[in-house]
């Protein structure tokens, strides 16, 4: 006999992260929120650069979950659109790659980290190890979280708890609140 898996919210695991997957695509093409379209002016978008047909009532209703039954050619023209593999949505590893791509393209954005990256290219690893840790240091004196060395998330920085102690918060994903 065997047990099926339990779920709390109802939702097949393939499609659970989905809608947060979409919105997490949408926030990294168009990241500054006065300038992103609506879902209706998006859809368009999608339609004018793929050739594929999606609604933009549809695309709200993906991107909050209320839908959650797209086909395999929407899944298709929406990943062909946002430049990602269709297993993006569906595949953990595939989507936390992705993610860490994303989050390296959208530093990459800002013409002095850009810079900094390519003053840095060709030191010696002793010299790029030093450079890490100001950088971290700074980060730090910053309170901004620490980034995951393999480029996948951030961490959280160690805090102190109620009682003075050093708490270390977990691995976080890129998009966490904090």
């Amino acid at each position: 006999m065997t047990e099926e898996p339990a779920h709390d919210d109802g939702v097949r695991p393939l499609l659970r992260k989905f809608d947060q997957r979409l919105t997490e695509l949408i926030h990294a093409v168009y990241p500054d929120e006065q300038q992103r379209p609506g879902y209706a002016r998006l859809a368009r978008e999608i339609s004018a650069a793929t050739g594929g047909s999606i609604s933009g009532t549809y695309l709200w209703e993906l991107a909050t979950g209320k839908k959650r039954n797209i086909t395999l050619e929407q899944l298709d023209v929406l990943a062909q659109f946002f430049g990602v593999p269709p297993e993006y949505f569906l595949n953990e590893e595939v989507s936390q790659r992705v993610q860490a791509q994303l989050a390296l393209a959208t530093a990459l954005r800002d013409a002095k980290v850009r810079s900094l990256a390519m003053r840095a290219s060709g030191l010696s690893p002793a010299s790029l190890d030093s450079l890490l840790t100001i950088v971290n240091e700074t980060r730090k004196v910053q309170n901004l979280p620490e980034v995951d060395p393999q480029g996948g998330g951030r961490r959280r920085r160690s805090r102190r708890g109620d009682d003075g102690q050093a708490v270390e918060d977990a691995l976080l994903p890129e998009n966490e609140e904090r």
